[in-house]
């Protein structure tokens, strides 16, 4: 087989193909950057749904456990939303609701307020602490029960919290009027979550 020198025609012809293979190792690259940061968007997406999946189901344990304190207490249920005004409890707000509350005895008195309390702590996230800071609840988290029905007795329990990504306001039955519970309390309306029961109380003999 005949030698082939820098000068031999084939030689030369076959050189500029060497950076050929260098160039596909750069395509490949810029495809793969592309898909790692896609799956980035998928895993931080992931991560948000999953956190707000967290919060609702608090909020509902939360929802579940002022209702069952109503139900035990029910011969002063009126004391749970301070009668007509509704009680509003957690993140920022301070009211303790039962002050005026003059249905029932000392003792289902002292029970109702014990137990507006120790929501109050739930919602200020007390379930959980860490060096000092509540963890244990939602961001931003309001509990409020209002007296949604006088004449058929049905009380409201709503918990609101501030979620992660923006979605459609909650609003009243109206479509238009803004929640109460929670309204104003984050950023933008549409930041803002609730869940909400209805606790109906029998008349007793």
């Amino acid at each position: 087989m005949p030698h082939r020198t820098a000068s031999d025609p084939l030689f030369q012809s076959a050189a500029p193909q060497q950076g050929i293979a260098l160039i596909e190792v750069l395509v490949s690259l810029v495809i793969l950057l592309f898909g790692l940061l896609g799956l980035v968007g998928v895993s931080s997406r992931s991560s948000m749904a999953e956190m707000e999946s967290y919060q609702r189901i608090q909020a509902l344990q939360l929802v579940q456990d002022m209702s069952d304190r109503l139900n035990a207490n029910r011969k002063v249920a009126m004391c749970y939303s301070n009668g007509a005004t509704g009680v509003q409890l957690g993140t920022g707000t301070g009211n303790t609701g039962v002050a005026g509350c003059t249905a029932g005895n000392a003792q289902q008195q002292a029970r109702a307020a014990a137990d507006l309390t120790a929501w109050d702590n739930l919602l200020k996230g007390q379930a959980e602490i860490q060096a000092g800071t509540k963890l244990g609840a939602m961001i931003g988290a309001v509990g409020c029960v209002t007296l949604d029905d006088a004449s058929n007795n049905i009380y409201m329990i709503a918990v609101s919290w501030q979620g992660l990504v923006k979605t459609a306001a909650p609003t009243l039955a109206d479509g238009t009027t803004a929640f109460p519970c929670g309204s104003g309390a984050y950023s933008n309306e549409k930041l803002h979550r609730v869940v909400t029961t209805k606790v109906r109380i029998g008349a007793l003999s």
